[in-house]
Formats: C-alpha cells, structure tokens, sequence
C-alpha cells in the first residue's frame, strides 16, 4: 500500500492534514503525482510547481515542502508539506 500524508503550516501550526492511499499497481512517481493532485483537490489548491529543490528534498528524505514560490495563485498559509508513509513492497 502506498500512503502519502499532507500537510498545511501557518505560524509553525498544523491547520489541516489528510493522507492519500493508493493501492493501483503504477510507479512511484505517478503514485506521488496522483496523490498530489488529490491533496490539492481536497485542499482547494492550485496544484504546486516541483522545483529543483522540492525534487532533490523528495528524493533523499521521502518529504517535500512547498512554499509560496511554488505556488501560480496567493496562499494564504506558510507551506505545503508531503511526506511518504508508506511505500510498496
């Protein structure tokens, strides 16, 4: 099972979180696309820019944060934060 948990900061609190799971037989890198899309649709997000920094975060820690210079539209919170739960065997 594949599970991803989100994240919204402001002033270093936790606003609102939920966690996506997956079970579709795909790669990780559509499984981590998929829930990003589905976080942002929960949200009522703007889907967030992947920049080389998020990327390289992600790919060593299993954990992303986006902040507001990934974001098109004005937010009216500190950050984003994704984090791998869990991964398939």
């Amino acid at each position: 099972m594949f599970r991803l948990w989100a994240k919204i900061f402001k002033d270093n609190r936790l606003l609102c979180d939920t966690v996506i799971c997956d079970s579709r037989e795909d790669t990780r890198t559509h499984k981590v696309f998929h829930a990003l899309d589905e976080v942002c649709s929960q949200f009522d997000l703007g889907r967030p820019l992947w920049l080389d920094a998020n990327i390289r975060e992600f790919q060593k820690h299993s954990r992303a944060r986006f902040y507001h210079d990934s974001f098109i539209e004005q937010i009216d919170f500190d950050y984003l934060e994704i984090q791998m739960l869990e991964e398939d065997d």
